[in-house]
């Protein structure tokens, strides 16, 4: 059976840019790219583009990678290899390859340039949708393309609803009363608001729907006249507005479910825990347990999660968390957290208020609140964390708020 917007999906070439350095997660990005960074116990921030695109039908992608893309590669290998290029289907990790002046990707625009040769008639690419690989969200791409193929538009840029007072932290596009784009600023003093909604401002989601054959033209167009051409936000949309190009604006229509649209950009330590930490309130924001709009990752091959007592006070207990395959809570207390696959939590041990991620090992009688451990770090008996910060800071690293992150592998002594 052929649903509708079926062409549309197989004419469109979708290109996830996932290089990003992420310097402000560290130590989350010592060993990995953003995009790479483990989210919601088991998943990687990339896994929610990826599972829209596979929510969407969209099945020719090809993610743009650059910065520590080690994890990364192996990931999408891992948890990706699922479509068959005997359909036209494929997911490729495509890294700089220095095509043009002999440069690593010098932004979002210039990702796409460099690799212009993978948009081209053969591949049957009418239409390129651009994400961004490092933000979590719900959203079905057909629905925004068939929009952008009914207004005859050259480039479509999806748009959240902000309240006025809060856009300044981001890129803002202005509109008129037909959603035409008139502007686009970067972390505007006043922002402009939305025609009949004076309360609200248009952020720009980093998604957007280009014809193909504009793309490449006005990409080759800007280059021959010497005009930077290297972020999409900066350059190639203020150049497509002058042009008096048909540039309109989508309005996000979140899959999400909930009462308030859900898109979030966790760039920062802060972010990254109190989004993390809302998946275990009792009504989260984001909702993973939508089996319409399901989430996709890795699956181990681990026993399912398991909780140990023993005699006297040794009780293994879990509090309000969230606990992925393979962990053994054995004798100890649990509450308000994540821990992520094949982590083994010991007697007498308490965890507060922490995100702890694969194959962690917390000893005896060890303490820890309010703080993030990541993958393979083994936590000595009768070790404290997330009690003294000043201490803390001395061999961590310590957010502005105190929430304690230890990184990779590292060795506790």
């Amino acid at each position: 059976m052929i649903f509708p917007g079926s062409s549309i999906l197989r004419d469109t070439i979708t290109m996830i840019l996932a290089g990003g350095q992420g310097e402000r997660l560290f130590p989350l990005t010592a060993y990995r790219s953003k995009p790479a960074v483990p989210f919601g116990g088991k998943y990687r921030i990339i896994d929610f583009a990826l599972s829209n695109c596979l929510n969407s039908g969209l099945r020719k992608v090809y993610v743009l990678t650059q910065y520590k893309s080690d994890s990364l590669n192996q990931h999408i290998y891992e948890a990706w290899s699922i479509f068959n290029p005997e359909l036209g289907e494929y997911i490729y990790s495509v890294p700089p390859q220095r095509k043009m002046n002999n440069d690593w990707y010098l932004g979002t625009a210039n990702a796409i340039y460099q690799n212009l040769n993978l948009i081209n008639p053969e591949r049957k690419a009418k239409w390129v949708l651009i994400l961004s690989g490092d933000h979590i969200y719900k959203m079905d791409y057909l629905k925004m393309l068939q929009y952008h193929v009914d207004k005859h538009a050259d480039l479509s840029i999806s748009c959240i609803e902000v309240p006025k007072d809060e856009a300044s932290r981001f890129g803002i596009v202005g509109v008129n009363d037909k959603l035409g784009v008139e502007s686009f600023i970067e972390k505007p003093a006043a922002p402009p608001t939305i025609p009949g909604n004076l309360e609200s401002s248009f952020v720009n989601m980093g998604i957007y729907v280009f014809e193909a054959n504009v793309l490449r033209n006005i990409l080759l167009e800007m280059e021959s006249k010497k005009i930077k051409n290297l972020d999409f936000g900066q350059d190639i949309i203020p150049y497509m507005i002058k042009s008096k190009m048909n540039v309109i604006a989508y309005h996000f229509e979140d899959e999400n479910r909930k009462s308030r649209p859900y898109w979030k950009d966790i760039g920062t330590i802060e972010s990254y825990f109190e989004t993390s930490m809302d998946l275990i309130s009792v009504t989260p924001e984001f909702n993973f347990y939508d089996l319409s709009w399901p989430m996709r990752t890795y699956q181990y091959q681990f026993p399912p999660a398991k909780t140990v007592s023993h005699e006297g006070e040794r009780v293994g207990r879990t509090l309000n968390s969230l606990i992925c395959d393979g962990t053994i809570v054995s004798g100890g207390l649990v509450e308000r957290s994540l821990l992520g696959p094949n982590v083994k939590v010991n007697s007498f041990s308490y965890i507060t208020d922490s995100i702890i991620m694969n194959n962690c090992n917390v000893g005896r009688h060890a303490r820890i609140r309010r703080t993030i451990i990541d993958k393979n770090v083994n936590i000595p008996e009768g070790y404290e964390i997330g009690f003294d910060l000043e201490g803390d800071k001395k061999k961590f690293t310590v957010s502005e708020s105190g929430i304690v992150v230890i990184p990779k592998n590292q060795v506790l002594k």
